[in-house]
């Protein structure tokens, strides 16, 4: 397995970074660790998160229609997912594929070391004849380096509305990378979770259990634990927005008095005024149009949208131009 664990001069660089910047912010990767991933498990099981659900029914509904282009080749290909996660969605296509005997080669992608160590354990027992080959990095970097580029067809899976989690300028510098990370023919699956009523997609974040107000707290946790800091996470509210013009839910962290912390690892001291907010995750809702417009300022010409049965997700088929 190409995996490490997370640099630790990383993270308390990023840590510095953003509690020095204004308005502070907090990288949302970090959200992931050991406990963070399980919590994540538990969020994707709520009743109010339903991006989940749609993207499952989307793929179990329509994986023959999906797969279609890519098996129309006639060839071995490459199987590369962005934010492999657990792999619980992509097992759907994984099951066909090898049911269906085609020759490919899985490459799972995750910042995560302990995620992708679980999916490769959990293959080996369900999938045993799978050629997988884990990769812990980021979306950018792991394209940057296309550790499985052979010369194959490559079929990138980018899944679970993961392309959400970044603003609109480092979406397209994203597609920018997966551009460069892909040559022509090659084909690419992304999931969007499509604008619907604001309030739909604010209780999705803001769970009556508050199992995603204890997923954001994590954070502050982790920093405790590995970076020597004194957050008190019960001075902290959970805090999410959605903007239905930019399709933006945004999360916080809110300080409910002034307050000092401090991370020893950084040596630094950070003052919090009364209500002062720590901004750590985006959730873009994008619009058709916006996933077309998207595409096509990317070098990708969309070739078909498949959604649920409400319309409340798409996962989009782009090829390569």
């Amino acid at each position: 397995m190409n995996a490490k664990n997370t640099d630790f001069g990383t993270f308390a660089q990023d840590v510095m970074l953003g509690l020095n910047s204004r308005p502070k912010t907090l990288p949302s990767k970090y959200f992931y660790d050991a406990k963070g991933d399980k919590l994540f498990q538990q969020i994707m099981a709520l009743p109010e998160y339903y991006l989940t659900r749609k993207e499952y029914e989307i793929l179990e509904e329509q994986q023959e229609q999906i797969l279609a282009g890519i098996l129309a080749l006639g060839k071995p290909f490459n199987l590369v997912e962005l934010g492999a996660g657990d792999g619980l969605k992509t097992k759907i296509l994984l099951r066909y594929l090898v049911e269906k005997r085609v020759e490919f080669s899985y490459f799972p992608v995750d910042f995560s070391g302990s995620v992708l160590e679980e999916l490769q354990q959990s293959l080996a027992s369900e999938l045993p004849e799978l050629s997988v080959s884990p990769i812990q990095d980021t979306y950018s970097d792991s394209l940057k380096k296309q550790i499985w580029e052979d010369g194959k067809p490559n079929f990138v899976l980018f899944l679970g509305a993961n392309l959400g989690n970044f603003g609109v300028k480092e979406a397209k510098n994203i597609i920018n990378h997966l551009r460069v990370g892909t040559k022509r023919g090659d084909l690419v699956l992304i999931g969007f979770d499509l604008k619907k009523h604001p309030q739909t997609i604010l209780d999705a974040y803001h769970d009556k259990q508050g199992i995603t107000r204890e997923f954001n707290l994590n954070l502050l946790d982790r920093i405790n634990r590995e970076l020597d800091a004194d957050f008190d996470r019960d001075s902290f509210v959970h805090w999410p927005t959605y903007n239905p013009v930019s399709g933006e839910c945004r999360s916080y962290l809110v300080s409910q008095k002034a307050q000092q912390v401090t991370v020893g690892a950084l040596n630094q001291t950070f003052e919090f005024e009364a209500y002062e907010s720590i901004f750590t995750e985006i959730s873009k809702k994008y619009s058709l149009s916006e996933i077309h417009a998207l595409a096509s300022s990317g070098g990708f010409h969309v070739e078909e949208s498949f959604m649920d049965s409400e319309g409340y997700f798409a996962d989009v088929l782009w090829k390569r131009q």
